[in-house]
């Protein structure tokens, strides 16, 4: 258990996928470790012109230097966030739940760019102003550490697989099919 959690705790978790069709959103219960709840779901859909706008900054991201910020990539940056804050405000409202009874939010952001084997990963998405918006701290750029430190850049799935099946009989095997398959 990380020092900075104590007891159970609700997280909101973030996610926008390959697939450019929107922003998964998840709350669940956690000390840390354990999943004491999953918690409720809500998947907000991106409108063709943020799809459009996600698409020019891969093509963007492509073409500049990993850290650069084109114009493309900003105006999909600020986009992107302002998505995930109202994907945040409407988890909260279905569950009539306020900022304060959230401890955090972990953002994955958009991936842009990744070459893991080249040891590159760029995420779109600004954490900070993510917790201004909703009055929530975050936790974000996940790909970025777990790359440098030779990873494939997915460090959270393996721990909430463990943390999924961990009263199930072992061994165990989690297949986690999406844009990119993995297997946990």
């Amino acid at each position: 258990m990380t020092a900075s959690v104590k007891g159970v705790v609700k997280a909101i978790g973030l996610m926008s996928g390959t697939s450019l069709d929107g922003v998964d959103a998840a709350l669940l219960e956690t000390d840390g470790e354990a999943i004491a709840r999953p918690g409720p779901t809500l998947a907000l859909s991106y409108g063709p012109e943020m799809r459009a706008l996600l698409g020019a900054a891969l093509d963007e991201a492509v073409s500049v230097a990993l850290g650069s910020h084109m114009p493309k990539i900003a105006e999909a940056e600020h986009h992107l966030t302002i998505a995930h804050v109202e994907a945040v405000k409407a988890l909260l409202a279905q569950e009539r739940l306020s900022p304060a009874d959230v401890s955090l939010i972990g953002f994955h952001g958009q991936t842009i760019l990744h070459r893991p084997a080249a040891g590159r990963t760029w995420q779109i998405g600004d954490g900070a102003e993510l917790a201004r918006a909703t009055g929530i701290a975050v936790v974000n750029d996940f790909r970025s550490a777990d790359v440098a430190a030779g990873g494939q850049g997915a460090p959270l799935v393996p721990l909430y697989h463990r943390a999924l099946v961990s009263d199930f009989d072992k061994p165990v095997v989690v297949l986690n099919i999406g844009g990119v398959a993995n297997v946990t």
